[in-house]
């Protein structure tokens, strides 16, 4: 029985809109974690099908009914608006706080007319943040901040590099050198925001280097090809925040 009402709630996805979606009932969401005591629930909320719930569990979504006795791993489609319900909610699951009011601490890089946003959390020694560079370099119509982010305990040396770079006559002329062209800077300290950075980056959950977030908080770890990096760029949702507007006029 309880099959079928599962089955009959998604056949009903194709043929009435989506609302809004609300957090699951908190009787609903105990008798869940009394359920699966071993399970992390990081949220439960109603779908977009009526008697249906949305279950994340950390990467993964399921859909149940209030039972909790069946789970539907797998995809769900608003085919009257022709869109990926569940592959919408993975992204907005990654999503953190661009740090618009933390610019300053970044190296400010402008390409074009620098209309679209983007920060990137970088260590000078690691291989796969200089591959990215190369593909930044060939973005076009971006403001890129970077936000010096070594990581100690992979790169001893990646600090010292870092706060060399920061307090070079131009930050960003360094940092490219030392990632496209393997030009060190010279051993100089000053006031540096490193430090600042790291407490950042663990606050907006950044685990890896590089990782990129664009303006409307969407994340994408690791290095990737120009060509994606544009089209996830444009995926986005249009504007900027008001403080990461203000820093590229």
């Amino acid at each position: 029985m309880i099959k079928r009402v599962l089955t009959l709630a998604l056949a009903a996805a194709l043929a009435v809109p989506a609302f809004a979606q609300d957090e699951a009932p908190a009787s609903v969401v105990e008798k869940f974690k009394t359920m699966y005591p071993k399970t992390t629930f990081k949220e439960i909320r109603k779908s977009q099908v009526s008697g249906l719930y949305e279950v994340v569990m950390g990467e993964n979504i399921a859909y149940t009914d209030e039972s909790g006795r069946y789970f539907i791993f797998g995809h769900l489609f608003d085919m009257q608006q022709q869109v990926d319900l569940t592959a919408q909610r993975k992204l907005d699951s990654k999503k953190t706080e661009f740090p618009a009011q933390q610019l300053g601490q970044a190296i400010k890089t402008v390409k074009g007319d620098g209309s679209r946003i983007l920060a990137v959390f970088s260590d000078p020694d690691c291989p796969y943040c200089k591959q990215l560079e190369g593909e930044l370099a060939r973005l076009d119509n971006v403001t890129i901040y970077t936000f010096l982010y070594p990581l100690e305990s992979l790169h001893p040396e990646a600090k010292t590099k870092a706060v060399s770079v920061w307090c070079a006559p131009n930050k960003a002329k360094a940092w490219s050198e030392l990632m496209l062209a393997g030009k060190k800077p010279k051993l100089v300290a000053c006031n540096n925001p490193v430090n600042d950075n790291l407490v950042l980056g663990s606050k907006l959950g950044v685990v890896g280097t590089p990782t990129l977030i664009a303006a409307d908080g969407r994340v994408l770890p690791g290095s990737a090809p120009a060509e994606k990096i544009d089209q996830w760029l444009n995926a986005g949702k249009p504007g900027a925040p008001a403080a990461a507007q203000e820093a590229t006029q």
